[in-house]
């Protein structure tokens, strides 16, 4: 890799950040404002997109700010690894931006240019995140996004947004204060009599690790994973990510299924490949235990999203169980296995925003947010219900869609590294997979409101229990019996006092009632629609660019870049080309 001077790092985080500024001054022009929004977006991912041909070349962007603190210095660097996560985020922000002005103008949602800058700051802080040079530069940025995403996390302003979002700073800070520890750690292990330690990342690890003290090497080590692990929804430190549903869709989609939760696994990513490096991490033996962390982690997830009715609860406990994948491809550090978990950053990343995506489109047209109330909604919602097929056969890992090429090349990897029993956790996850997302898909297509039972095809109790026979609903079951394991509302709940929401004139905009409906279909059953007619384009649009980004992810995951990338990666730090 050749290091070129150059601002280009600097400018798509300004990019962004500099949209926060031109959003809150333009807060009395709804259209102006927006247009700031597409165009911060455009501008980032221009400078992002700019660089990609240069890095898969060996060419690393580097812009020097100075010395940070003693030893450390502000640098930020585009390499194959930031470049990764930076296209992902600045690309998916400009899709979400559209998709956001068509879900917040549908509910006439409160504070939008609140929205809109926090969106702003926190892509900005995301891209930070990626082109960071450093373990401390990187813990200012990932901080960074903690802060900026909150507003975002509590955005409703109800007492359970509230409470989601307090759970939220408590986790990630507690988990910043973790990954800062690690980091100091990392810091005076590398030092030795008459030279000063480092942070900095290198390709295969910092190599005075290799020499360090290991049980030193062993506490920073399980530090650093805690710390990201928490934005990684690792369990048991990940119950923050469902609660933080409460948030609008769209920011469940991209920061809670790109920019915030993909920062705890490239966190962890660079702690593997770029700070211990594989030999390392194999030699001290901490790789298993973190790859048998994930496999309980697939798996439980997994099982409790099967016990979810609410659609974005479900889509929640779906995000911990898949985010593991990512986590299990790093610590099982063989090259196909790295391969395998550096491509499900992308994969996922398409697949889990269309079905949010699909699932804010549901809430927008029909106020329905349970899936026992979506039977026969696909003739309301036909091309949001495909869309929604077609990430959910991704995310059981069917072919043609990307979740079938990263978990093809973490079953080779789970092989080459000779621990087939994580095999068989990646067989019985897409089963899984398959027994929570058929249901919803099952219901959409084949059923009928007057036809229809709560979770078809899981009727034992950890799938929930059948509706009440005889066209009786939910709300007819007998006292006692649980018909869900989640009642909350996504999005809005019902204003307790009778009163609207109050006008913020300084945004020019009014506030609606967020009286909750309660979803289902109305009296005489779904309306039926054209492919393309349930929702404005502004929602439909980014739900079509999504789920075709799955499929060209599934069909030419190399002409879509991401997995030149990450082979790029892959061959820099284990030598090995595919």
């Amino acid at each position: 890799m050749t290091d070129v001077p150059s601002l280009m790092p600097l400018a798509a985080v300004l990019a962004a950040a500099i949209g926060v500024v031109t959003i809150v001054a333009s807060r009395r022009s709804p259209n102006v404002r927006e247009g700031f929004t597409v165009l911060s977006a455009v501008s980032a991912l221009g400078i992002v997109a700019s660089m990609v041909p240069g890095v898969l070349n060996g060419t690393t962007y580097v812009t020097d700010l100075g010395t940070f603190v003693p030893g450390v210095r502000f640098v930020l660097r585009a390499d194959p690894l930031g470049m990764i996560f930076a296209l992902l985020a600045s690309l998916l922000w400009l899709v979400t931006s559209f998709y956001s002005i068509g879900y917040m103008r549908g509910l006439d949602e409160h504070a939008q240019t609140r929205y809109f800058a926090a969106f702003a700051g926190s892509v900005s802080a995301a891209l930070g995140v990626a082109f960071a040079s450093n373990l401390i530069v990187l813990y200012v940025f990932y901080e960074l996004l903690t802060v900026a995403t909150y507003p975002l996390v509590t955005h409703d302003e109800t007492e359970e947004a509230r409470k989601a979002g307090r759970k939220y700073l408590a986790y990630t800070f507690g988990g910043g204060v973790a990954a800062l520890a690690g980091t100091a750690l990392v810091f005076w292990a590398t030092g030795t009599v008459g030279t000063t330690g480092t942070v900095e990342f290198s390709a295969g690890g910092i190599a005075a690790l290799a020499n360090a003290d290991p049980v030193v090497a062993r506490a920073a080590f399980a530090l650093l994973v805690t710390g990201f692990g928490v934005k990684a929804a690792l369990m048991p430190v990940h119950s923050w990510l469902p609660d933080a549903m409460v948030a609008p869709t769209p920011v469940s989609g991209l920061l809670h299924a790109v920019a915030v939760v993909k920062s705890g696994v490239f966190g962890i990513a660079r702690v593997i490949l770029d700070v211990y490096g594989p030999d390392t991490v194999g030699s001290l033996g901490v790789g298993l235990p973190l790859a048998a962390v994930a496999a309980f982690t697939i798996v439980v997830a997994s099982i409790i999203a099967l016990r979810q009715d609410n659609l974005k609860r479900r889509l929640a406990y779906s995000t911990v169980s898949q985010l593991s994948y990512i986590v299990l491809g790093l610590a099982l550090l063989s090259p196909a296995a790295l391969v395998g978990g550096l491509l499900h950053i992308p994969a996922h990343a398409f697949m889990k925003l269309t079905l949010f995506f699909c699932a804010g489109a549901i809430h927008v047209e029909t106020h329905t947010d349970d899936i026992s109330d979506m039977a026969g909604i696909g003739r309301r919602m036909p091309l949001t219900m495909i869309a929604f097929t077609v990430a959910s056969l991704g995310m059981a890992g069917l072919p043609l869609v990307a979740g079938f090429v990263s978990k093809w090349y973490l079953l080779i990897g789970s092989i080459q590294a000779e621990q087939t029993v994580f095999v068989f956790v990646l067989l019985a996850s897409g089963l899984l997979n398959i027994g929570y997302f058929w249901p919803v898909i099952y219901q959409a297509f084949f059923q009928t409101p007057e036809d229809s039972d709560a979770k078809p095809l899981i009727e034992f109790p950890i799938g929930g229990v059948r509706a009440v026979a005889d066209g009786g609903s939910k709300d007819s079951v007998a006292e006692g019996e649980q018909y869900a394991v989640d009642r909350n509302p996504s999005d809005h709940v019902a204003v307790t006092d009778g009163e609207s929401d109050h006008v913020d004139a300084a945004d020019g905009e009014s506030d609606h009632d967020h009286d909750h409906h309660h979803g289902g279909a109305p009296a005489g059953g779904w309306e039926h629609r054209r492919l393309g007619t349930e929702s404005t384009w502004f929602m439909m649009a980014p739900i079509t660019i999504a789920a075709a980004g799955a499929i060209v992810l599934g069909v030419v995951p190399q002409t879509a870049v991401f997995l030149a990338l990450v082979q790029r990666v892959v061959a820099d730090v284990t030598g090995v080309v595919f």
